[in-house]
């Protein structure tokens, strides 16, 4: 009896220990807001996403720029470069087929899942061990990510662990000047 009661103990605390972690999803109009420092400067971003057309469009919003920048099917499928454009250039900036924006590609994250690494922008990203110290939380509840650190410098990036949408939860020590931090995920279905 005792190890009957040891065991549903066990099972109820896992269970509670899976409820506390939080994989961000995207939906239409799912709402991502992040903290951004770009070349020393802070901004908040605010992305709707808009799942159109089997590509994804983020409707980007930070300090009066609205634009929207669309990755098309193939760049969502097998993208091999993050596009750091800040939305500045043109109201819908359709972004290359191999570019992917906020994410990486679902071959990338597969990859990642399979080999422990992925090369993107010419980069190879090797998967990091877990670290508590590093973790992403939203609202208090631990993200569920891949932590990467580039071979050749300092970036280091967590992935959320979402093959549909690998989006970048947080990104710091990128060599370009902008790091990005998920601060809130709003689901506006």
């Amino acid at each position: 009896m005792k190890k009957i009661l040891l065991s549903i103990l066990l099972c109820a605390v896992s269970q509670i220990g899976k409820a506390q972690n939080v994989i961000p999803t995207l939906k239409n109009n799912t709402e991502l807001h992040y903290v951004c420092k770009l070349h020393g400067q802070t901004r908040t971003l605010s992305l709707i996403a808009d799942l159109a057309n089997d590509g994804v469009t983020f409707k980007l919003e930070t300090r009066g720029v609205k634009s929207s920048i669309v990755t098309t099917k193939e760049g969502l499928k097998n993208g091999n470069a993050l596009s750091y454009n800040q939305g500045e250039f043109s109201p819908v900036l359709n972004l290359k087929p191999n570019e992917t924006f906020f994410m990486i590609s679902q071959s990338a994250y597969q990859d990642l899942v399979k080999n422990k690494k992925f090369v993107y922008n010419n980069t190879t990203y090797d998967l990091v061990a877990n670290d508590s110290q590093t973790d992403v939380f939203l609202d208090g509840k631990l993200v569920e990510a891949f932590h990467i650190k580039a071979q050749i410098d300092e970036t280091e990036m967590w992935i959320v662990k979402n093959p549909e949408f690998p989006l970048t939860c947080k990104l710091m020590k990128n060599p370009l000047g902008i790091n990005w931090t998920l601060v809130k995920v709003v689901d506006k279905n």
